[in-house]
């Protein structure tokens, strides 16, 4: 065809565009280099902002520490969505994979070596094992079975952790021989602004450890858009719609929700991996399933199926969870605060936080009925 008011699909699904207007945020949403070079730059600027800020940091009150928490949690929220937002796969058991990696990567790190990034390359390994075979038997159901498998399982890893594996877990009391080294051998990632002294300037960026989460932050990032604007990524989405179709037109629908399921467990290890870097510790509550529904919550929270939404999420989450239960008066309701929150998010835009921020951007980007009659003529 070569009508040029011919409706295209927009990357979020759902809205159509004329292929004669498109915006310049449209633009920049399918440029997979704009894309990362945007991630790169808030990722650069985020902890002055949050942390340093004159205007910002007196409003949102935030430290370094949990700068670099809400990146790996990013990251989790990022890779899930890929199962959920994008291909419509409900998990409650994503903690298997946060918990296993993390477990795998600081007993790796006791063990075998300390160098941070083997110590991620070795836990993100453990998740994408422990995926493709969780995913190989929960996936031989859909619907509510596929998501009552996955927690079961899931529970299962907790209970495993708690006591037939306490010789290697340390039980209840978490695994606390950590022993993750400098980063390349020199750095020291541990280095926090504490030990700076008072009248030293602050480096932009903040800590080395904040440098090394950040940069697989950005590379994650890419990996997800470049899984997007693939056939792949297209296939997930097909899925999503309608996964008998998609059968219809000789899809192997099994093999590709596969995918999407080891992928989500991949960045999953990812996250849990720099989760030991970051604390030195393995709680066994990272196994727990509440672990699952906080990340189900994040998800939805900044908006499913969005590719800025679900880090945006975790970032809210974190900062509740941490800033605001702080204060004496409001520390014992944080989780009704945070309920509230999420409950007026949803009823309200449904899209989510990412969401409100669509709504804005698509009324300041539409045309007046004014201006399109005097272009008109």
């Amino acid at each position: 065809m070569t009508d040029e008011a011919t409706d295209q699909p927009t990357d979020d699904g759902g809205a159509f565009i004329e292929s004669g207007h498109v915006s310049t945020w449209e633009r920049i949403g399918d440029s997979e280099r704009s894309v990362v070079g945007l991630t790169a730059l808030i990722v650069a600027i985020f902890p002055w902002l949050f942390v340093r800020a004159p205007v910002i940091s007196d409003l949102l009150q935030g430290y370094q520490s949990l700068a670099s928490l809400i990146l790996i949690w990013g990251i989790f929220a990022l890779g899930f969505n890929l199962l959920l937002g994008y291909t419509g796969l409900l998990s409650f058991g994503h903690a298997a994979f946060w918990g296993g990696a993390a477990y795998a990567a600081g007993i790796f790190s006791a063990s075998v070596s300390g160098s941070p990034i083997l110590v991620v390359l070795f836990g993100t390994l453990f998740a994408v094992l422990l995926a493709w075979i969780l995913g190989f038997i929960s996936l031989r159901r859909g619907g509510i079975y596929f998501s009552i498998l996955t927690l079961a399982f899931g529970q299962m890893a907790y209970y495993l952790a708690l006591s037939p594996l306490q010789g290697l877990t340390n039980g209840e009391n978490g695994f606390t021989d950590v022993a993750v080294g400098n980063l390349f051998g020199f750095l020291d990632a541990f280095a926090a602004f504490e030990s700076i002294p008072l009248g030293t300037p602050l480096p932009l960026l903040g800590d080395w450890l904040y440098v090394f989460v950040g940069a697989i932050t950005v590379l994650c990032v890419a990996v997800v858009v470049r899984i997007l604007h693939s056939p792949y990524g297209l296939v997930f989405k097909a899925i999503r719609e309608n996964e008998q179709r998609a059968s219809f037109v000789g899809l192997n629908v099994w093999r590709y929700k596969l995918m999407a399921f080891i992928l989500s467990g991949a960045f999953a290890g990812v996250a849990g991996s720099l989760f030991v870097v970051h604390g030195s510790y393995v709680p066994v509550e990272s196994l727990y399933w509440t672990t699952s529904g906080e990340i189900v919550i994040m998800t939805v929270l900044g908006g499913v199926g969005s590719m800025v939404g679900p880090m945006v999420g975790a970032g809210v989450y974190l900062y509740v969870e941490n800033v605001i239960s702080g204060n004496p008066a409001i520390q014992p309701y944080w989780h009704l605060i945070l309920g509230l929150v999420f409950v007026a998010v949803i009823a309200l835009f449904p899209e989510g936080i990412w969401g409100i921020v669509g709504r804005v951007r698509d009324k300041l980007s539409t045309p007046s009925p004014d201006s399109k009659q005097g272009g008109g003529n």
